[in-house]
């Protein structure tokens, strides 16, 4: 009886560290699973080399699916976008520790609204000033590029609600909207730089339809996000293999830059949750101004609101003014 207990319990112990042992490391839906399931691949397996976990990848339909399966701890990291690190932090128990950057040296992307050529619609104002008469290829809800930036910058500071502004509109990932708005199924979608360049290369003639009708500033590059209770020892093996990958003159660092060049990346910086916070800023800024159009709402309730707003955007400013 007893060496059947002690079997059991070594088996037992045995599935928990393997357990504890194994990534699942979570991919935003910013295209076809497969595309991003090839991409990724060769960089997981140099992770699951390196580092002696077990890595598999995690997709979901939408970025939401990435954050709560962080929050349920089915994810145990992830490359996220701006905005949806943002919500893993805030609710998912998340924690920003490096970030991308790009493989031609950029900062950042941006993001696009994009037509076809053929459809007639030659510029941004157009679309601006005719409601409810294109149809729409609108971003994923939680990404960074297909909704929190046009939100403010397009929209919002046009005075535009872009969810009654269209005569129709269907969400997508930026890849699937490139390919709706070639095959004329939506008049105007957003998308961005980042997967647009990919685009150019797997569907040259598809791509070479697309006219660009408005351009985003520039959004700083995304986060890799991990959940913030995992052990101090895992943090310190998984952070020692994304700053160094890519980095050095070896043929072994030259062929990692070759993986990361298929995302459009270069290396990985050290980053924080600090990184978010110009993004929590933009969207209490596109909260602000919705407000101020709002002719409905009584003048003190709306003051108390602007108020609130002013509060905490004071409250960012100082954080970005401490991290200088």
């Amino acid at each position: 009886m007893f060496r059947k207990l002690l079997l059991a319990s070594c088996t037992l112990l045995a599935s928990t560290l393997s357990h504890a042992q194994d990534i699942n490391f979570g991919i935003i839906s910013t295209e076809s699973a497969a595309h991003l399931k090839a991409d990724w691949a060769p960089i997981l397996a140099d992770m699951e080399a390196k580092t002696g976990y077990k890595v598999k990848a995690f997709f979901a339909n939408d970025y939401a699916g990435i954050i709560e399966a962080m929050r349920f701890n089915k994810v145990q990291m992830a490359w996220m976008g701006n905005k949806s690190g943002m919500e893993a932090v805030d609710r998912a128990g998340g924690e920003v520790f490096a970030q991308t950057s790009y493989a031609d040296g950029a900062l950042g992307y941006h993001s696009l609204l994009i037509t076809h050529k053929e459809s007639g619609i030659k510029n941004v104002d157009q679309v601006l000033k005719n409601p409810r008469e294109y149809n729409y290829g609108a971003g994923d809800p939680q990404s960074t590029s297909g909704t929190l930036v046009p939100g403010y910058y397009l929209y919002a500071l046009n005075g535009i609600d872009p969810k009654t502004h269209y005569k129709s509109s269907r969400a997508g990932n930026h890849e699937s909207n490139l390919m709706a708005t070639a095959a004329k199924q939506v008049d105007v979608a957003i998308t961005n730089t980042e997967v647009f360049e990919k685009f150019q290369k797997r569907e040259a003639d598809k791509a070479k339809s697309i006219h660009i009708l408005w351009k985003s500033p520039l959004i700083a590059a995304d986060p890799m996000v991990w959940r913030a209770d995992l052990s101090a020892d895992m943090k310190a093996k998984l952070k020692g293999f994304f700053l160094s990958y890519g980095r050095g003159e070896s043929e072994q660092a030259k062929r990692e830059l070759a993986h990361l060049a298929k995302l459009t990346f270069g290396v990985f910086n050290e980053s924080s949750n600090k990184q978010l916070v110009p993004f929590r800023q933009l969207e209490l800024f596109k909260d602000k101004a919705k407000l101020e159009a709002d002719d409905k709402m009584d003048a003190a309730t709306k003051q108390g609101k602007l108020a609130e707003i002013q509060k905490k955007l004071a409250e960012l400013n100082a954080q970005l003014a401490s991290a200088k």
